[in-house]
This record gives C-alpha cells, sequence and structure tokens, in this order.
C-alpha cells in the first residue's frame, strides 16, 4: 500500500486526505534516529497545569522549534527550565496527528550554559543597581488615586484597549492620555524614549509602560540601556507592565512599580469604585469604633477628674471653713469696739508726742536760725566792704555827669512834641510846641521867633 500511495504521489493523478498525509510525515518523523540537540530555552510558560508536561521552544541565530518534555522526564532532569537557558536535550521528532505539528520529544536534558543575550541582560541590572537606579529610596511616589494617566505602549495591539478598557470599569473618572510607540524591533527603544518625553510633558500623575507577551527575544527592547536611563531619570512615576508574571526586564527594575501584566498595571493606579466605596466604609467604621473608644476613655477621664474635682472641692471647703473659724475667733470680730478703743488711745499718745516735741523743734529752729543770720551778716559785712569806697565814688561821679545837675544851675532841657531833644534851632519852626525840662519840673513853650545867628554864635562862644 506504501508503494502505491508513493505511486500516486509521483503521478499526481489522485489526491491523498489530510490524514493520510499527515500519516506520511508521522512515518518520515518516526523513521529518524535519535537525535542530540543544543538550543536557547524561549517561550516558556512553565508546566502544563492539568498534565505537567512542558511545552517550549528551542532556538538558534536562524531557526526554532517545538519541544515537548514529558512530566516524568521532567522531574527526573532537576533541570529548571527558563528563557534564555542553553539546553542539550536527547530525543526524537513527532509529529500530532491531531493537528500535524511537529515537536522534538525530549527524552533526556540538561543545562548547556546560559544563552548571551541573558548574560548581558544580568551584566547589566548588575551595572545599573551598582550605580543605584533600582534603590528603593530612589523609586517615586505613585498617588493612591491618579487622576491623570499617561499610557505608553504600541497602539496596533490589544494592549491599549485592555488598559482603557481597565481603567474606564475601574474608575471612569480617570484621562487617559496615549503616547503610541514601537514596542518590539530595531528602533524600538528610541521610540519608547521619544513616547516618554510626550506622555512626561503633560504632566500626568503616572506613566504606564505596557506591552502584551511574547517570548525573552520579543522583550529585549526593555532590556535596552539607554531606555533604562531614560525610565530613571523621567520625572513622573513609571509603572511596568511588560509582558507576563514571569517576564522581568531590566525597565522593570528601574521602574518605579512594576506590575504582572498591562491589565494590572492599569488597575494599580484606578481602584475601583466598588473598592474605594468599601474603603470608605470601612475607614467609617474604624472611625465609628476609634469615636467610640476615644469617647469611652474620655467619659472614665472625665469620671476620674470629677472624683478628683469632688475631693478637691471637698479638701478646698474644708480649708476654707477653717479659716472662716479662724478669723470668726479674732478679737476686731468678737469685740469690734475693743479695736476702737485701741485706736483712740493709741492717738491719744501720738498727740501728746507731738503736743510735746513741736515747742521743743520750733526752739531749736528758732535758734538755728538766729545763728545762720549772723553768721551770713557778718559774712555779707565782709563780702561788701571791700567795694564800697568803690561804689561811693562811682556815685559821686554818676553824680557829677549827670544832666540832672547841669539843670540846678538854671540851664533847661527843650523837647519837641515827639520827645526828641532839641540841640538846633533849625529844627524847630515857629509856633512849634515845646517841653523845657527844669531841675525841679517842667513846663510847656511856645516858638515865636528863631534866631539861627544867635545859636550859632552861642556855639562858636563855646569854643
Amino acid at each position: 500500500m506504501t508503494g502505491a500511495r508513493e505511486g500516486a504521489l509521483e503521478s499526481g493523478s489522485q489526491p491523498i486526505s489530510v490524514s493520510q498525509a499527515v500519516g506520511l510525515a508521522a512515518a518520515a518523523a518516526d523513521a529518524m534516529p535519535t537525535l542530540l540537540v543544543n538550543g536557547e530555552v524561549t517561550g516558556f510558560r512553565g508546566p502544563n497545569a492539568r498534565s505537567g508536561h512542558c511545552y517550549f521552544q528551542v532556538k538558534d541565530d536562524s531557526s526554532a522549534m517545538d519541544v515537548i518534555v514529558w512530566r516524568g522526564s521532567y522531574a527526573k532532569s532537576g533541570v529548571r527550565l527558563r528563557d534564555g537557558l542553553q539546553l542539550e536535550m536527547q530525543g526524537r521528532f513527532n509529529v500530532y496527528r491531531g493537528s500535524g505539528r511537529l515537536s522534538f520529544v525530549a527524552s533526556r536534558i540538561s543545562v548547556a550554559g546560559e544563552g548571551l543575550l541573558r548574560q548581558q541582560v544580568a551584566q547589566l541590572a548588575r551595572k545599573l543597581e551598582a550605580e543605584g537606579l533600582m534603590a528603593p529610596e530612589r523609586k517615586r511616589p505613585i498617588p493612591r488615586f491618579c487622576q491623570r494617566v499617561a499610557v505608553v505602549t504600541s497602539l496596533s495591539g490589544s494592549v491599549i484597549d485592555d488598559v482603557k478598557r481597565t481603567l474606564a470599569r475601574r474608575n471612569p473618572l480617570v484621562q487617559v492620555q496615549v503616547a503610541g510607540c514601537m514596542v518590539q524591533g530595531p528602533g524600538a527603544p528610541e521610540s519608547i524614549i521619544r513616547a516618554l518625553g510626550v506622555a512626561a510633558a503633560a504632566r500626568p500623575d503616572a506613566i504606564l509602560l505596557v506591552r502584551g507577551g511574547g517570548s525573552f527575544e520579543d522583550l529585549m527592547t526593555f532590556n535596552d540601556e539607554a531606555l533604562a536611563r531614560a525610565v530613571a531619570a523621567c520625572p513622573v512615576p513609571i509603572i511596568t507592565g511588560i509582558g507576563h508574571e514571569p517576564d522581568t526586564s531590566i525597565c522593570d527594575m528601574v521602574g518605579d512599580r512594576r506590575t504582572s501584566t498591562p491589565t494590572a498595571a492599569a488597575e494599580s493606579v484606578a481602584p475601583g469604585i466598588d473598592e474605594v466605596e468599601l474603603q470608605i466604609s470601612e475607614r467609617a467604621k474604624r472611625l465609628v469604633r476609634s469615636m467610640s473608644s476615644t469617647l469611652a476613655l474620655s467619659g472614665q477621664a472625665l469620671d476620674g477628674l470629677g472624683a478628683l474635682a469632688s475631693r478637691s472641692f471637698a479638701a478646698r471647703l474644708a480649708q476654707l471653713r477653717s479659716g472662716v473659724e479662724a478669723l470668726g475667733s479674732r478679737r476686731c470680730l468678737s469685740d469690734p469696739a475693743a479695736t476702737l478703743r485701741d485706736r483712740e488711745l493709741q492717738l491719744v499718745q501720738t498727740e501728746q508726742r507731738l503736743h510735746d516735741a513741736v515747742p521743743r523743734g520750733l526752739a531749736i529752729d528758732a535758734e538755728r536760725t538766729h545763728r545762720l543770720a549772723d553768721r551770713l551778716r557778718v559774712g555779707g559785712e565782709g563780702l561788701l566792704s571791700p567795694f564800697d569806697h568803690q561804689t561811693l565814688r562811682l556815685a559821686a561821679t554818676l553824680e557829677a555827669l549827670s544832666p540832672l545837675k547841669v539843670l540846678t544851675r538854671g540851664y533847661a532841657i527843650a523837647r519837641d512834641a515827639q520827645g526828641h531833644v532839641v540841640t538846633d534851632a533849625a529844627g524847630v519852626g515857629v509856633g512849634d510846641e515845646l517841653r523845657l525840662l527844669l531841675a525841679h519840673g517842667s513846663v510847656g513853650a511856645q516858638v515865636t521867633d528863631v534866631s539861627l545867628d544867635t545859636a550859632r554864635q552861642l556855639a562858636s562862644r563855646k569854643e
């Protein structure tokens, strides 16, 4: 039958079914010998949840193939499979008849070494960690409730729709701004850096740097050193959601918050309305309990203070009562007239002392005054005696120079109506009123004539 089928294929006269084609492929795979293959693990997602078998790919620089490791073989190997692991496998090719899928079934696996990319990523991680870019104290705080969120991701995939849908579902009040970029391939790191700059310029509360799942090579964009430094230097907090839970990139390490998926990143900045309401309700309950406890403690404290105040007041009242009783026993209260009698006696004694003391004091003061007066008189005479002769001489000189002395010899002083002394006949006219000052008194006169020559002759005669 095999020969007939081959003949039909060669002639092309008769087609065969899919099952027959898959059967031929399976037979060819079964005829292949056992192989020893080296390759780098990629796309590993852990053992199947139900079967425990492992499904992944191995690759080299130019090719990749699907690999199956049965649960028993994986358990015996002692190897913990992960992306980037260089693996040595012994097995055979197998074709799954249900789908026609060719897979390499590894019966024995062992570690051959770490992949080059994985080594490069680990080296970069150690370098950035030494510089402090991954230090927790450098991480920027992220608001609990973000109002404006920027999303940096590809616009062509489903990730952006998932993020928008998650934000709208959990909190429709969050404003979303999208900065599109490449997330895979050459030029992707530079594209993401530009998108981060655009997003940061809008000053949102946080930036979501997200992308969907993929192989280790697909996520190498987020292991770029320049991109990692841009994430660390961004002035706005960055939340990463790159790939799936097992995927951890350099950007995850230097970002301010790492989440397992893009959806988880959106959920972290947008708490659900029901969660907010629940938190408010829980806080209200805690507040009520706290207030009740505080009020109870305050009530106990007030009760204690009330009892203390009562005892203090009672002690104070007893003290005041004792003071009042002591005051009541005083003589001034029991016999008020006695105080008056004592004061009256004191006044009489004071009056007697003053009556005796005033005359003696006055006599002493009078005697002291007489002594001082005698001393002043004697001292004054001693001080004035040198000036007596000089005073008499000056008085005689003043008397000789006094105009009044001249008036006693028959002369008179003439003054005009303004009181000015008249010394020249030319200064008066006929009819002017004059006042003549004599040695004893004064008389009024009126000018009847003026003789200037006579006045000049008299002046010449005097000269």
